[in-house]
């Protein structure tokens, strides 16, 4: 078996979906561990209630074809849901199920999640997570796969299959983790806490059509034209990050897995069913953050308060109100710092409480806010 697979495919016709999939995951995992009667759940990317073509989301196509060879290799039932920020309910989820074409698997023999309870596990062996709430239709199934979105983002450099077992966590419940781990690096290793404790029986990333720029909610559509599968979150990360142009050092959650020993320093020491060469987008629109979060840490080890701060100012980046506020005020609902305010109609940020989570970035409807770095981050991060 293979530690990962790239397969060629380049558009979202059910019929080539289901057949590279077919051929990703039986050059990695193998369909082994899947026994009669299985209960599978599909975890999803479904950040918000945005159509497929935008890429902010998983394709239903992809979703849809792996119920269907779920199905016909004897799952009793397989099951895709979320849980983005908000609320984690029926009248919120099914908005979003509609919008992103979730709701469309049960034309394939599947459905969407409908148990909203919430259960608190323990975490013995996490680094930082020690327990965390987590949705309970996970914890029921007998087999979790985690199928991920390629996209950019702001605070993570990435969204793939790491970053996207942050949904198991219940909606409402993120930002106060997002408040308690403000630092990168305890954030990186929170994701890496999660992933080792679920432990998806498969990793499948939807990289026929990525997400470029300002993302994860509103960057740019970009095609790729694959699809991949690991049986580790880590190993899939690191060979999607090659081919998007970045390294072990630009996305913090994979400095983590490799700080544990799970994945190695490139991608090319992987072993590879298919081309990275070949699949990689060389002129990829990326946001590089692992330099400017390595040097914002070393400040944070300093005793002198004064310097400490000097260099946080200087290198960590901040969100920015750039484009057009709407003044919904989604950010301010989703600042776990309570650092925004809506005056006159528009986003205001306080930098005295902002935490830089840019969980304002990733929800704002609009594409009001970005990512706004340094002149010296800039530089370090070339």
């Amino acid at each position: 078996m293979y530690d990962v697979s790239i397969i060629p495919c380049k558009d979202y016709d059910l019929d080539s979906v289901k057949a590279a999939l077919e051929t990703a995951v039986l050059q990695t995992t193998g369909f082994d561990w899947l026994k009669p009667g299985m209960k599978v759940a599909l975890k999803a990317n479904y950040l918000a209630p945005k159509a497929p073509e935008l890429a902010a989301t998983t394709h239903p196509a992809v979703i849809n074809a792996l119920a269907e060879i779920l199905i016909s290799r004897g799952a009793g039932e397989v099951i895709v849901g979320d849980s983005p920020g908000g609320p984690f309910g029926q009248i919120f989820l099914d908005v979003i199920y509609r919008a992103t074409g979730a709701n469309t698997i049960t034309e394939h023999g599947g459905k969407t999640n409908d148990n909203f309870g919430t259960a608190t596990v323990s975490n013995p062996g996490g680094k930082v997570l020690k327990e965390f709430s987590c949705c309970s239709w996970l914890l029921e199934a007998d087999a979790v796969i985690n199928v991920c979105k390629l996209k950019t983002h702001g605070l993570t450099g990435m969204s793939c299959a790491a970053k996207n077992l942050y949904g198991v966590i219940p909606g409402p419940v993120k930002t106060e983790y997002h408040y308690l781990h403000p630092d990168m690096s305890n954030f990186a290793e929170m994701i890496v806490d999660i992933d080792e404790y679920m432990k998806p029986v498969l990793n499948i990333c939807d990289a026929v059509i990525g997400m470029e720029g300002n993302g994860p909610n509103n960057g740019t559509p970009r095609e790729i034209g694959v699809l991949m599968a690991s049986a580790s979150p880590h190993k899939l990360d690191l060979a999607a990050a090659r081919l998007i142009g970045l390294t072990l050092s630009d996305v913090p959650t994979l400095g983590a897995a490799k700080a544990r020993g799970l994945i190695p320093d490139t991608a090319e020491e992987l072993s590879i069913f298919g081309s990275l060469e070949e699949s990689a987008v060389p002129d990829y629109g990326t946001v590089k953050v692992g330099n400017t979060y390595i040097y914002s840490s070393v400040a944070k080890g300093i005793k002198n308060q004064l310097i400490s701060r000097t260099l946080e100012t200087l290198f960590r980046p901040r969100p920015a109100l750039t484009g057009d506020c709407i003044g919904c005020g989604k950010c301010a609902k989703s600042c776990p710092a309570g650092a925004i305010s809506i005056k006159s109609k528009k986003a205001v940020i306080s930098r005295s409480k902002c935490i830089r989570c840019f969980c304002c970035q990733e929800f704002c409807p609009a594409g009001a806010l970005s990512i706004r770095r340094t002149l010296i981050s800039k530089i370090v991060n070339r």
